[in-house]
C-alpha cells in the first residue's frame, strides 16, 4: 500500500500550492525538493536585514483577484510598483517605453509628436517583410528605440546577433503613449513582506517536506510511496531525454555588498548596450519598503548564460523544434496515469507567478 496519496516533486509556487490545497482536502502529501531550501526560483533569504532574491528579482503582479487574494491569505503583501530604468552609454531611460522615454530620446512632449517620430523612422527603414529580429524591431519602432533600448540587451539575452535571431521572437514592442513608468499593467502588484520564501513556507506548514532529495535518482522507490505523482521538474529529464533534449537559456549571477545606503536609483536597472556583458543590476533592498539597513546594500549582476546540465533552466527556447519535442514528451506522460505534469518546467512554458498559481488552482479542481 502506498504511504501517501500524493507525491509532489518540487517546492516552487506550483508544487507548494498544490501540496497545500491537497492537504486542505484531507490528502496525505509528501514534497520532495532537490535543493536545500523550498521555493524554487522564487526563494529568498535574509542577510543583515536585507531580503535577497536568490534566483533573480521577483515581483508579484496580477489582474486575477483569485491569485491576489490567495497570496494575501498566506502572507503579508506590501504594495510595490516596478519602475525599472534602462542605462545606455551613460544615460538613464525610463521603462517601459512611454512618453518619458520618448521625451528622453526625441525631445518630444506629446503623444502625437512621439508617434510622428516613430512612424517616420519606421517608414525610413521601408521593411515590409522582416527576415530576422533586427528587421522586425526596426519595422515596429524604428532605429532610435531599437539601437538604444533593444539591440544590445536582446543580443546579450540570446547570445546571438539580432540579425541571426528569428523575427518571431518579437511579435510586438509595447509603446505606451502616456507618462507612466509602471512596468506592469496589472491591477495588483506587490512584494511579500519578509520575502517570497515566507509565503512558500506558510503553504507547506504541516506538510512533510524532504530537502536535498533528487526524485529521479530513485524514481521507482518514490513512485511506490504514493498513489499519484505531481511532477514539476523538467519533462525531458523525467523521461531520461529519450526523445532528445529541450533547449533552455540560463542565467549567471555575481553579487556583492556595497558600503553605501543606495547604489542605484531603482531596484532594477537594465543595461541595454552590448557592453557590459550583464543585462541588469538588481539592488535587493529597494524591493523592501521596511528595510532598516542603511549602512550597506546588496547588488546582483545578472548575466545571460547558455544552458547545460548542472545549471538552472530559466527560459524556454520557443521555436518549432522545441514545441514539437515538448508535445511529444507530454504525449509520453499521458500514457502513465500516475504522473501529473504541472508548472513551467514540466509543461515547457514560461509562467509568471500569478499564472503558476491560477494553473495550480485549475489543476487541483481535476484531482481526485
Amino acid at each position: 500500500m502506498a504511504s501517501y496519496d500524493y507525491l509532489v516533486v518540487g517546492s516552487g509556487i506550483t508544487g507548494a500550492t498544490l501540496a497545500y490545497l491537497l492537504k486542505q482536502k484531507g490528502k496525505k502529501v509528501l514534497v520532495l525538493e532537490k535543493r536545500a531550501e523550498v521555493g524554487g526560483n522564487v526563494a529568498t533569504r535574509v542577510e543583515d536585514g536585507v531580503i535577497i532574491h536568490s534566483y533573480g528579482p521577483h515581483i508579484f503582479h496580477t489582474s486575477s483577484k483569485e491569485a491576489w487574494d490567495f497570496l494575501n491569505a498566506h502572507s503579508t503583501v506590501d504594495p510595490f510598483i516596478n519602475t525599472p530604468l534602462a542605462f545606455y552609454k551613460g544615460k538613464y531611460y525610463n521603462m517601459p517605453f512611454n512618453m518619458n522615454t520618448f521625451h528622453q530620446l526625441f525631445g518630444v512632449n506629446t503623444a502625437e509628436e512621439a508617434k510622428s517620430c516613430i512612424d517616420a523612422e519606421v517608414a525610413l527603414e521601408g521593411i515590409k517583410e522582416p527576415k530576422n529580429l533586427e528587421e522586425q524591431a526596426l519595422a515596429l519602432v524604428g532605429r532610435t528605440i531599437y539601437e538604444t533600448l533593444v539591440k544590445g540587451y536582446t543580443e546579450k539575452q540570446w547570445g546571438r546577433k539580432a540579425t541571426e535571431l528569428p523575427a518571431s521572437i518579437i511579435k510586438r514592442l509595447p509603446l505606451r503613449f502616456e507618462y507612466n513608468n509602471n512596468y506592469f499593467n496589472d491591477i495588483f502588484q506587490g512584494e511579500v513582506r519578509g520575502g517570497f520564501s515566507r509565503f512558500i513556507e506558510n503553504l507547506l506548514e504541516g506538510i512533510e517536506v524532504r530537502l536535498g532529495v533528487d526524485y529521479l535518482q530513485d524514481k521507482d522507490k518514490y513512485d511506490a510511496m504514493a498513489e499519484h505523482v505531481i511532477f514539476t521538474g523538467r519533462i525531458d529529464e523525467l523521461f531520461g531525454f529519450s526523445l532528445g533534449h529541450l533547449e533552455w537559456r540560463s542565467l549567471r549571477f555575481e553579487s556583492e555588498w556595497k558600503d553605501v545606503d543606495s547604489f542605484q536609483p531603482v531596484a532594477v536597472v537594465n543595461y541595454t548596450d552590448r557592453e557590459p556583458a550583464y543585462t541588469r543590476i538588481t539592488e535587493h533592498k529597494k524591493f523592501d519598503a521596511f528595510c532598516e539597513n542603511h549602512r550597506k546594500t546588496y547588488i546582483t549582476y545578472e548575466y545571460p548564460d547558455a544552458f547545460e546540465e548542472g545549471k538552472i533552466p530559466y527560459y524556454t527556447v520557443n521555436d518549432e523544434r522545441n514545441a514539437k519535442l515538448a508535445e511529444a514528451y507530454k504525449a509520453l506522460a499521458e500514457k502513465n496515469p500516475k504522473i501529473i505534469l504541472a508548472g513551467r518546467l514540466a509543461t515547457y512554458r514560461y509562467l509568471d507567478m500569478d499564472d503558476a498559481l491560477v494553473e495550480a488552482f485549475r489543476l487541483f479542481e481535476t484531482l481526485e
